[in-house]
């Protein structure tokens, strides 16, 4: 038996799956202090229970996931729209020095599956699946080069790297949190606007509700930031460059709100906030919820071997690298958070794990400007030229 959930069927599903999330992580404190994600906590339990339908009640449950793709859309049309000229230039610098330890962790991740592989008597490729290809690579770059490891005589390319950068996605948004978190507490760090937002607190005027005419507006520019980047990327593709439309779906958003200050028309930011964590949520629930654990059963033994050796080389990343040469302040913190999910998973599980912090510590707008932009771009790049170096490597060139 199969059950096709379309659109609002999948949105719906999607809440409750927050909802569960919520009402799990409130019963269990641990969870909420470690800072986890409602949508990890919900998508992970809706998942396994779709796994379970399949094995015991042959209840195939498939998810149309358009609407995820949007929402993708949405979310980082949001981050263009939070990003100033005057915060990109004060992000320039840590922009530069993290985009130096991703090549770091790039190159760590490869050593790490590359070395499990010939440990364990495997051939090397399965080692490049189970480093950067399919962790800070995801799932795109997993299936592309699962394809072509596939084609060369490797049984099971595909299936080996998806299942790694699935569960590499839960675990980039189960430890990032707790990193964030536990660097927060050691330190006794706290966010640079706290003394400002508690003299507004305490003094000034309270925020004004969102109006009808904000959230309407805040639709209106983000369905344009969607549809004009959808034309900046036909008109680049045209031209030989091709971008992620979530990218220039985010520069049209940062030409936006910055021509608005110019005009003297600022957007709604609480409305803009309020968007960007709504599109966030719903579409990491869709993602978790509808991974097909049942088919990734086989290879867990492996899979859990290559995961635990990952989420060691990535905290080591996030807290001596990405920590200490950001500053070792907040917003290091922060963005250590936001890299761990980066590195494992993908750049929505980095915005929930920053989102989990910072919604219990305060805001840090520097770290929800930069790793986007790393996550973005620059990570793909790099990962693209470290693959293509080990696969120059005598481990290669011999087999």
């Amino acid at each position: 038996m199969e059950i096709q959930l379309q659109n609002l069927e999948v949105i719906i599903v999607a809440v409750l799956v927050l909802w569960l999330g919520q009402g799990i992580n409130h019963r269990l404190s641990f969870l909420e202090r470690h800072n986890i994600p409602l949508a990890v906590t919900g998508g992970i339990l809706c998942s396994l229970l779709v796994a379970l339908l399949a094995g015991y009640a042959d209840i195939h449950v498939r998810f149309d996931m358009q609407l995820r793709d949007l929402f993708l859309l949405f979310f980082f049309s949001t981050i263009g729209l939070g990003a100033k000229f005057n915060t990109l230039v004060e992000g320039g610098k840590t922009l530069a020095l993290l985009t130096g330890v991703a090549l770091v962790l790039l190159v760590f991740q490869n050593t790490a599956g590359v070395g499990l592989a010939l440990v364990s008597g495997n051939h090397p490729g399965y080692g490049l699946l189970g480093g950067s290809i399919s962790f800070a690579g995801g799932h795109g770059t997993a299936i592309a080069w699962g394809n072509e490891a596939a084609k060369a005589g490797l049984e099971g390319a595909r299936e080996f790297g998806i299942a790694c950068a699935t569960f590499g996605l839960i675990a980039g948004g189960i430890i990032g949190g707790p990193i964030g978190g536990w660097l927060i507490e050691k330190y006794n760090l706290k966010p640079k606007t706290a003394e400002s937002t508690t003299a507004a607190n305490s003094g000034a005027k309270p925020c004004r509700e969102i109006r009808i005419e904000d959230t309407l507006g805040t639709l209106l520019v983000l369905s344009l930031c969607v549809t004009a980047g959808e034309e900046v990327n036909r008109y680049l593709s045209m031209k030989g460059l091709a971008l992620p439309g979530f990218l220039t779906a985010m520069m049209v958003g940062i030409v936006i709100t910055n021509l608005a200050d110019w005009l003297g028309k600022p957007l709604n930011k609480p409305a803009i906030d309020r968007a960007n964590e709504l599109s966030l949520q719903l579409f990491l629930a869709m993602s978790l919820m509808s991974m097909d654990l049942l088919s990734l059963a086989a290879s867990a033994g492996a899979i859990f071997a290559v995961v635990m050796a990952q989420m060691l080389v990535i905290t080591l990343v996030a807290v001596y690298l990405v920590f200490r040469i950001t500053g070792r302040d907040y917003d290091s913190a922060v963005m250590a958070a936001g890299f761990t999910g980066l590195g494992l998973g993908a750049t929505p599980v980095a915005i929930a794990n920053m989102t989990a912090v910072t919604r219990r510590y305060g805001p840090s707008p520097k770290a929800f400007l930069v790793i986007p932009l790393i996550g973005a771009f620059f990570i793909d790049l790099l990962n693209a030229l470290v693959i293509k170096f080990f696969l120059a490597t005598s481990f290669f060139q011999g087999g």
